[in-house]
């Protein structure tokens, strides 16, 4: 026994995996015990003094499944991995829905066990939050929920996908998952699916060789290789074509990559972190989202509010938006309670750009509901003589037009043609509506 080293229980009916995990993890400077049993793997649980479990998901008196409840049970802080038989990827889906850290195939991977391990070995007991980390904020019960599941999901390597409206924060949501997880010290590597021309997503997701193709002078790295041992953010992943989805899918499944040009694979360890503002179960009922990469990618779902959801947020997120801009502005209370009962299509991201364009153009120190400029609500159907709004309908129709165009653009960083494919238009006819409206 090796002292003061971290000590791992390996759980497995066959003597010949459990000599090859001891052998391995024992070069590793890791002290192992063995277990044959989901009794006895209990047993040894919840007598403790254990860094972390590695169990197979057959076992001679239940599941993996069994243990990894029990872990959660009585040592929720313990990390455990499964161990699953090649192509029953469902039954790792559900270790991880149920708490676990990760999971092997067999044939056990020595390279992929000992990766594994160094990451699950960092999580720590209690993860604390950075003083330099951006926070979620809000007292909110939706919000303290939602920082509760963040919490649980930084412990876990399972695919995490972020849903919620544009500007409701899913990447703030995706760097804090990070963050405080073991992989926290890695790399996060945020990527908009929407801003890359079809013609390059695969050289920027998998990287190439030098002469790969015209203009390629020099190897260069991928989005998979850049995030190696941290967390990659798929941002809009709901806007890769099919056949980069199906690409995608087979470096999940193998945690391989071939660069173009390149004659052999790398391994690369990564976890997944995608979000969308669009309903991915949806894309896949159209036929546009494959369903084997949205199960690969869905494992885990966290939701984002909207910030019309919770108004009673929306002051102290004000405030901590002016005090980043170093204005020195405060507001108003007749400016907070227009603020609380905005609908903020655009959510934070609207807030922010609202209070940078009034503290640009306000003439004192305080901000009222006039500085704020916001849009009037929505127009209002009455009765048979059609609809009365606070505009003539075309004017009325050229806003809804602009304000379409504008969030287009910015979710795809004023990538034109991202911009045209995500509204479903030509690149011309983009182009026209930009200039006939005056967007620059």
């Amino acid at each position: 026994m090796l002292k003061d080293a971290p000590r791992i229980l390996v759980v497995d009916d066959e003597a010949d995996l459990l000599d090859l995990m001891e052998l391995t993890l024992g070069r590793m400077g890791l002290d192992t015990e063995r277990a044959g049993s989901v009794r006895e793997a209990v047993r040894r649980i919840k007598e403790g003094h254990l860094d972390l479990v590695l169990t197979d998901m057959r076992l001679p008196d239940g599941d993996g499944l069994d243990i990894v409840r029990a872990i959660g049970e009585h040592r929720p802080s313990l990390p455990v991995a499964v161990i699953t038989a090649y192509g029953t990827t469902e039954n790792a889906v559900l270790a991880l829905k149920a708490g676990a850290f990760d999971y092997l195939a067999k044939p056990v991977s020595l390279d992929q066990l000992r990766a594994l391990v160094k990451s699950a070995l960092k999580v720590p007991e209690d993860p604390r939050r950075q003083p330099q980390e951006r926070e979620l904020i809000g007292t909110s019960q939706a919000m303290q929920e939602v920082r509760r599941q963040i919490d649980k999901l930084a412990r876990t390597q399972a695919p995490v996908h972020i849903g919620g409206e544009s500007g409701s924060g899913k990447e703030l949501a995706a760097r804090l998952i990070h963050a405080r997880g073991p992989r926290g010290s890695g790399p996060f590597v945020a990527v908009n699916c929407g801003a890359i021309p079809d013609t390059l997503v695969e050289a920027e997701f998998f990287g190439y060789r030098k002469g790969a193709f015209t203009g390629a002078e020099s190897d260069r790295e991928g989005f998979f290789q850049a995030a190696h041992g941290g967390t990659l953010f798929l941002d809009e992943v709901a806007e890769l074509a099919l056949p980069m989805q199906v690409k995608l899918l087979r470096v999940l499944q193998e945690k391989k990559v071939r660069r173009l040009g390149a004659g052999q694979e790398e391994a690369v360890d990564v976890r997944i972190i995608s979000a969308t503002h669009q309903s991915l179960a949806k894309l896949v009922e159209a036929g546009r989202f494959r369903q084997d990469l949205y199960y690969r990618l869905n494992v885990i779902e966290l939701n984002l509010p909207a910030l019309r959801e919770r108004p009673e947020d929306i002051p102290a997120i004000a405030e901590y938006l002016l005090s980043r801009q170093g204005s020195g502005m405060n507001l108003r209370s007749d400016a907070v309670g227009a603020l609380k009962s905005y609908a903020f299509p655009g959510n934070v991201r609207e807030l922010e750009n609202i209070l940078e364009r009034a503290c640009a153009l306000a003439e004192g120190r305080e901000l009222s509901a006039a500085d704020l400029n916001l849009a009037p609500p929505a127009e209002t159907v009455s009765d048979a003589a059609g609809l009365v709004g606070t505009y003539p309908l075309q004017d009325y129709l050229d806003r809804v037009e602009r304000a379409a165009l504008q969030e287009a653009l910015e979710k795809t960083r004023y990538n034109k043609t991202a911009a045209a494919r995500l509204l479903g238009v030509t690149f011309r006819s983009l182009r026209y509506r930009l200039e006939r409206l005056g967007i620059d």
